[in-house]
């Protein structure tokens, strides 16, 4: 565990993986926050369902891009992006098998999709962080 907890220093690769991490976090914050009533039956979603996931964005957004702008940062806080991002796909996979709710096939689709981009940042973070590993 000591390796995790150690220093990094950000390389313009991974600054710029969390950058559009925050981003795209960001924008869907607002979209699913401003746009739940739209979108509910559009996605056979609640829109409770909505606005809490969109809400739930916002500090992640913020602290993304907080690592993002920061020269250094701990291995630890990039593990957390990391797996907050896998949980995240896990959770809309189950959403979508578990039987909680019962999507159009648009909101099949828009789950679907945004689980895969979250798990491609997840998976992009984890090379980088890698790659910054394997040069110390």
């Amino acid at each position: 565990m000591v390796f995790i907890m150690t220093s990094l220093q950000m390389t313009p690769s991974l600054r710029k993986i969390l950058f559009a991490d925050a981003a795209t976090s960001a924008a869907c914050c607002l979209l699913l926050s401003f746009c739940a009533g739209i979108l509910a039956p559009l996605l056979g979603l609640s829109d409770v369902l909505l606005r809490v996931a969109g809400l739930s964005l916002l500090p992640f957004a913020a602290f993304v891009a907080y690592l993002a702008t920061s020269g250094s940062s701990s291995r630890a806080a990039v593990w957390a992006v990391i797996l907050c991002n896998a949980v995240w796909v896990i959770d809309s996979l189950l959403l979508l098998v578990g039987g909680w709710a019962q999507p159009t096939f648009l909101g099949y689709a828009f789950v679907a999709a945004q689980a895969l981009v979250v798990g491609i940042f997840a998976e992009l973070e984890f090379i980088a962080l890698r790659r910054i590993s394997a040069l110390a």
